[in-house]
């Protein structure tokens, strides 16, 4: 890919991995004259876990589509590969070198959606050599400060109550001022049991193009003693291939996931779910128009209120909210241990070697596809670590490594909040094995 235009000093804008929008505020006033593009891959962002195989070939990949997408449109995109001898294998260590190379006016930069590279983004911003304008990343629906402002003078956050903020804001699923159906949240509703003889929907996957053949490549040559296998490789690497995914989902699957969206069973795992979140997360799909779209198939009399209602939930409602959780409490969130557990992680989180069916049914599940529906997350692998003791940096790790659509702000909410309770009633009022909540005083 060509590098820098050396024509004018312009920006240099960053993209990150997971900002792979096409409205990243980073690139709202681009120019595609004076401007330059930097997309890295480096190692730093590859192995501070050693993320599942399958995890980094994807973000590989779909930024490699990304930058055929600018360049397309005639930006100047100046991309470092994995095996560049020149890398420095950090993002503020290519952003250094990119303003060693060529004169730029300014750095543009939308902020990062994990703690760990926004401290040191915030560090390079004051030490770099041109001004750098950290922007607010736009594309979720709940920013910063609104979040703030919700959680202001709270003892507990429950997202529960957020949601319905969320739906009032948002206009979505509305009857007027009330809620369509005359409720909120209809999850009760949506725990039936696996009917005899019913097989979940076939399931649309993607087969890897050119570009994500190369990234696998890369994967498999670079990073050989990652966990996971490259084989059942099948996620959209480009916004093209998520929207495939997304309209089979909404017109196939979408009627039942009310229903199923709790059921689990060997040897099947997708069952009713999105499969979409590595997109979301990715930035290939935007998080309110799935969410208008599901409306509308409701709307139209196509899916029952309790499969679009449980299905909005979990975007505008949890995914909002435990990112907001994550910003509000990080740094020390990270180090919250509320249960004081200490034991090692069992080795069968890996091997998947133990007489627990479910267990060895979820783990083999996640090192073939870097995926589990968020039941088998939760009730299984995440209850479990919880009743074993198992430190919670321990839980984070695993899930940080096993699982392709996992960044922190939306992992550590999730496994030490609502997994292993190691938050302290932050964002549970109990731990899941327990049959009523826990004085947290």
């Amino acid at each position: 890919m060509p590098h820098a235009n050396t024509t004018g000093r312009g920006t240099l804008r960053l993209v990150l991995g997971d900002q792979l929008s096409d409205d990243l505020s980073a690139l709202s006033d681009l120019d595609p004259a004076r401007d330059v593009v930097l997309m890295a891959e480096v190692r730093d962002e590859a192995t501070y876990v050693k993320h599942h195989k399958q995890k980094i070939a994807l973000i590989f990949a779909a930024m490699r589509s990304f930058a055929l997408r600018l360049e397309r449109r005639g930006v100047t995109v100046r991309y470092v590969r994995i095996d560049d001898p020149d890398n420095t294998h950090s993002i503020v260590g290519e952003l250094h070198r990119a303003l060693d190379v060529q004169p730029f006016e300014e750095v543009a930069i939308t902020e990062c959606g994990e703690w760990r590279l926004a401290q040191a983004l915030t560090a390079f911003a004051g030490v770099a050599r041109v001004p750098v304008d950290i922007r607010e990343d736009w594309r979720f629906i709940c920013s910063h400060d609104r979040f703030r402002r919700w959680a202001s003078g709270k003892s507990s956050l429950r997202m529960e109550f957020f949601y319905r903020e969320m739906r009032r804001e948002a206009g979505i699923l509305m009857d007027g001022k009330a809620p369509e159906g005359g409720q909120w949240n209809y999850d009760a509703e949506n725990r039936k049991k696996l009917t005899r003889g019913l097989r979940p929907p076939r399931r649309l996957r993607t087969a890897p193009d050119e570009v994500a053949q190369g990234a696998i490549a890369d994967v498999a040559r670079l990073f050989p003693d990652h966990f996971g296998g490259l084989e059942d490789f099948g996620w959209p690497t480009t916004a093209e291939q998520a929207e495939f995914v997304v309209a089979d989902f909404l017109e196939y699957v979408l009627p039942s996931f009310g229903d199923w969206q709790d059921a689990m069973t060997p040897g099947e795992p997708w069952m009713w779910h999105g499969l979409i979140s590595t997109s979301i997360n990715l930035g290939l799909i935007d998080s309110m128009d799935i969410c208008r779209r599901a409306e509308a198939v409701y709307r139209a009399g196509k899916a029952p209120l309790n499969a679009v209602e449980g299905f909005i939930r979990q975007i505008l409602g949890w995914r909002e909210f435990v990112r907001g959780v994550y910003w509000l409490k990080v740094p020390e969130y990270r180090a919250r241990n509320f249960l004081d557990a200490d034991r090692a992680l069992p080795w069968f989180y890996w091997s998947g070697e133990t007489d627990m069916a479910c267990v060895a049914d979820v783990v083999a599940t996640s090192r073939d596809n870097a995926y589990a529906h968020h039941i088998q997350r939760l009730m299984v692998t995440g209850n479990l670590a919880m009743l074993l003791g198992v430190h919670p940096d321990a839980v984070d790790d695993w899930y940080m490594t096993v699982y392709a659509d996992a960044y922190e702000w939306v992992e550590m909410p999730n496994t030490r909040g609502m997994a292993t309770f190691a938050d302290g009633g932050i964002v549970g009022s109990k731990p899941y094995a327990a049959s009523r909540p826990i004085s947290t005083g």
